[in-house]
């Protein structure tokens, strides 16, 4: 049994009082009487929601000082969630960003997550007004990757599971996720990558693909004419949450069945089934 006085812990075993002087008190109480919203697990945590926040990477003092948490702390939590492969170190730098294990627990828990079926049946409402097959996508790492999906009931038609991935700087889905991000992280992850070319449309010189970019936040859509495939248009729309893009809708066509501007006329259409998605991940 153990009580406090000012300055004083007072500890009472076998009837017996023992007291002692604490040197910093406050410090003690806060220490050792800490509850579950200060526990090192709350900690840690509040450090991945701010890590997974950031367009940027980050050091321990801009996370201490966003947390209000004592500096020494917060640095030892980042190095230890280091070692477990939930953060790293961005290239050429001291300062942390998320780890590809990060990445890939967040979209395995948003693809299995309990609005699954619900982001699934948009998707499905919305084939069958547009009778193309739609997609759901989100970055992954460097590459885009396909979160969910709905084929169409034609016979001509690509065949990707949910858990696909594809280039970032070729397709629809990519081009639209890359103009949304700073300059700097964009520009990093171009040249950290090989520009493959697939078809005679892909574009791969750098300066080309900025243009394109630029062009591809101003229309907030994007798209791509048999720049990954031959015979397919992609298009696609942002998924927002809390202001930021999260995701797309997108939409394959063969140009067989469809020109470009008919395909454009999609986007109304695709940019209502994103609002609801968007819903389903607050």
């Amino acid at each position: 049994m153990y009580f406090f006085t000012k300055n004083s812990l007072i500890i009472k075993l076998k009837g017996k009082r023992m007291k002692t002087k604490i040197g910093n008190f406050e410090k003690f109480i806060r220490e050792n009487t800490e509850g579950p919203k200060d526990s090192v697990l709350s900690r840690a945590m509040g450090i991945l929601y701010e890590m997974s926040s950031a367009t940027e990477a980050l050091s321990s003092i801009s996370i201490s000082e966003k947390l209000k948490l004592p500096k020494a702390s917060v640095h030892r939590l980042m190095l230890q969630l280091e070692v477990i492969g939930l953060l790293e170190r961005e290239p050429g730098s001291k300062k942390f960003i998320t780890s590809q294990r990060l990445n890939e627990l967040a979209l395995q828990t948003l693809i299995n997550s309990p609005q699954k079926s619900t982001r699934h049946a948009i998707l499905e409402k919305l084939v069958a007004d547009l009778n193309e097959t739609c997609n759901i996508t989100m970055l992954s790492g460097h590459n885009v990757i396909y979160v969910d999906r709905v084929e169409s009931q034609w016979p001509l038609r690509i065949h990707l599971q949910p858990g696909s991935k594809v280039p970032i700087y070729c397709g629809a889905s990519g081009k639209l996720l890359l103009s949304y991000m700073p300059a700097l992280k964009r520009k990093k992850i171009l040249r950290s990558i090989a520009l493959v070319k697939f078809t005679e449309n892909t574009v791969i010189e750098l300066e080309k693909i900025e243009k394109e970019l630029k062009k591809t936040k101003i229309k907030d859509y994007g798209l791509d004419v048999e720049e990954f495939m031959h015979g397919l248009i992609g298009i696609a729309v942002p998924i927002f949450k809390n202001n930021k893009i999260c995701g797309t809708v997108s939409i394959h066509i063969p140009t067989v069945r469809h020109s470009i501007q008919d395909a454009l006329a999609y986007i109304p259409r695709m940019r209502i089934a994103a609002n609801e998605i968007s819903l389903t991940l607050s």
